[in-house]
């Protein structure tokens, strides 16, 4: 593993060969690198494609700059941080001149590109380089399907360009083109990546098969239930509609591909909830996972069999070097998050006889869902609301011991981008959406797994019908809960067709409730304590539904803010892309 993260610590191809000392000894001379020296060996492939690895979504985001905080939604519904409250969230955003969401996959699809180009001329037997031809697919397809999600239709390359291609002027492919391309790349990539359990430990990182077919799942659950739910809506004037009606085809195949996963990947949940210092605690030691010291129970990234795709970290060769706890620390959860976690009969609270309320501190954190104590540590134990916080904070992605065991910038847990989990919540959600129904039985298979967990009582048909739920939510609602800040709130709001509805709610904290209902933070006049200044919240208060019905809440920013529209389901394409290749057309909208 500290191979890999060597190779893609370093950066860049010439630089990126150094993999160890024995690899640099067998090497041509750096300064007479040129395509006749180099593709001749199955090494040069494989230190070629280790580059492609800096590409992926991590602590440091391959776009440069906050991005990685957005990716974490700490300007969604579900966190409050009154210092970053971005324009993804409220729907302000404007056309720039560039964008890195769009230039930077198109110089990773030029990369990919040089090296499908010198397959055909390698000297050596081709099954030698076929796992590196099948991850330079895989990373296309990655790079094709994040800017499906940013900007829909995109023009397709397939071959490394010169400055007098003429593709450099081509006018935009459908989504339904780049999605077939993304889904024929994902299956080039399956065909000759290698199972989990043949990547050699110094290669742990490196993409397998099941993590080719895990993305296939998601692009097909993506696709599907963007096109069940919008349509042609967001599509680009002039752009071909999809060829035929491929809805439920994606997702009985995004649901075969889940269950084959599952069934023989031989991945498991993360589950030491029994461990001595850290009883039910799962859910924040996984995610701070390093070393040894990195919990009171000893344990390593060897022990981690959950996470199936991921970034590489490590505290000598690579940090995350993101101020990352102090600044995810800051970002706590919003009413609207606190009020979907599950109380311990698998409840919602405004169901549940065991949701104890607002009106003594820790209340609400009483009788629920084990991952409110993984993403916000112990119930608190004194009120105030004084600086205009939200009230709630968060633990997810905070080191262990934070200022001792790891400082600012030092944190190294590897960077989950697809996890066994997320394989169950999709497994689920396909399933439905295909069927409209879905068996205990797979519910067992599936969400159950994770729900357990969490300490939950089981999802099951009667539950739901006995309780007056629905189904359709209490997935959806699984999937918000288990991936929080996993970079997926936005792309699933949108993808459903409900990012207007849910994003153009204010943003709340606390109950602080009135005078027919008390807390630590109104009297029974409905007077301020002396843990509330209500001055310090320049959007004042709200009624909004909690798990106690309609109560007034702590607005952090309000709904006038929020203007999030059809047209921000896709980012605007650059205007400098438009002025170098007149033949791009503009999203709908900008």
């Amino acid at each position: 593993m500290k191979k890999l993260i060597y190779m893609t610590f370093i950066g860049g191809l010439t630089l990126g060969l150094f993999s160890c000392q024995d690899d640099f000894l067998d090497l041509k001379p750096q300064d007479a690198f040129s395509d006749a020296s180099y593709f001749v060996r199955a090494s040069d492939f494989k230190a070629y494609t280790t580059d492609f690895y800096g590409q992926l979504m991590g602590w440091r985001s391959p776009y440069g700059g906050n991005e990685i905080y957005q990716h974490m939604d700490f300007s969604s519904d579900l966190s409050v941080y009154f210092n970053f409250q971005a324009d993804v969230g409220r729907g302000t955003i404007g056309v720039g001149a560039g964008d890195a969401r769009w230039t930077n996959p198109y110089a990773w699809i030029r990369k990919t590109n040089i090296l499908l180009s010198k397959e055909a001329a390698y000297p050596g037997n081709k099954n030698d380089i076929a796992p590196y031809i099948s991850e330079a697919y895989f990373f296309r397809a990655n790079a094709y399907y994040s800017l499906l999600k940013f900007f829909g239709g995109v023009p397709i390359v397939g071959e490394a360009l010169t400055v007098d291609s003429p593709e450099l002027y081509a006018p935009r492919n459908s989504r339904y083109e780049v999605v077939t391309q993304i889904l024929s790349d994902l299956d080039k990539a399956i065909a000759n990546l290698p199972l989990e359990s043949a990547i050699t430990p110094t290669d742990k990182g490196r993409i397998s098969k099941w993590a080719a077919k895990a993305l296939k799942a998601e692009v097909e659950l993506y696709e599907a239930t963007w096109r069940k739910y919008n349509g042609t809506s967001t599509d680009f004037d002039g752009s071909a509609g999809p060829a035929s009606d491929q809805v439920n085809t994606f997702l009985a195949d995004a649901a075969s591909l889940c269950k084959e996963i599952m069934d023989n990947g031989g991945y498991s949940l993360w589950n030491y909830n029994s461990t001595a210092g850290m009883i039910n605690e799962s859910y924040y030691y996984l995610f701070n996972l390093e070393d040894a010291g990195s919990n009171p129970g000893g344990l390593t990234k060897a022990s981690n069999n959950e996470f199936i795709l991921y970034g590489v970290y490590d505290v000598t060769l690579r940090t995350g070097n993101q101020n990352l706890s102090l600044t995810s620390g800051n970002a706590g959860n919003s009413r609207k998050m606190m009020d979907m976690f599950l109380c311990t009969d698998g409840l919602p609270p405004s169901k549940s006889p065991l949701f104890q309320g607002y009106h003594a501190v820790g209340d609400e954190f009483k009788n629920r869902d084990l991952r409110i104590l993984g993403y916000m540590g112990a119930a608190p134990t004194t009120a105030s609301l004084v600086n205009g916080g939200g009230g709630y904070g968060n633990r997810k992605f905070i080191a262990y011991k934070y200022g001792t065991y790891r400082n600012a910038n030092q944190e190294s847990a590897n960077y989950p981008i697809i996890r066994l989990a997320e394989v169950y919540l999709m497994y689920a959600e396909a399933l439905f959406e295909k069927d409209g129904t879905i068996s205990d039985a797979d519910l067992n298979l599936s969400i159950n797994k994770i729900r357990s967990r969490a300490g939950v009582a089981p999802l099951t048909n009667a539950l739901v019908t006995t309780n007056g739920l629905s189904m359709k939510e209490e997935i959806r609602r699984e999937r918000t809960l288990e991936l929080y800040r996993e970079g997926f709130r936005y792309d699933d709001l949108k993808r459903w067709g409900i990012a207007e509805a849910e994003l153009n709610q204010s943003t709340c904290g606390q109950v602080v409730g009135d005078a027919s209902y008390t807390t630590p933070y109104r009297d029974a006049t409905g007077a301020a304590t002396a843990a509330y200044k209500p001055s310090t919240y320049v959007w004042g208060e709200e009624i909004v539904n909690t798990g106690k019905g309609p109560l007034k809440c702590i607005v952090i920013d309000g709904k006038t803010n929020r203007v999030f529209s059809k047209k921000n389901y896709l980012w605007p394409i650059p205007q400098g892309q438009r002025n170098l290749n007149p033949n791009l057309k503009q999203n709908p909208g900008y």
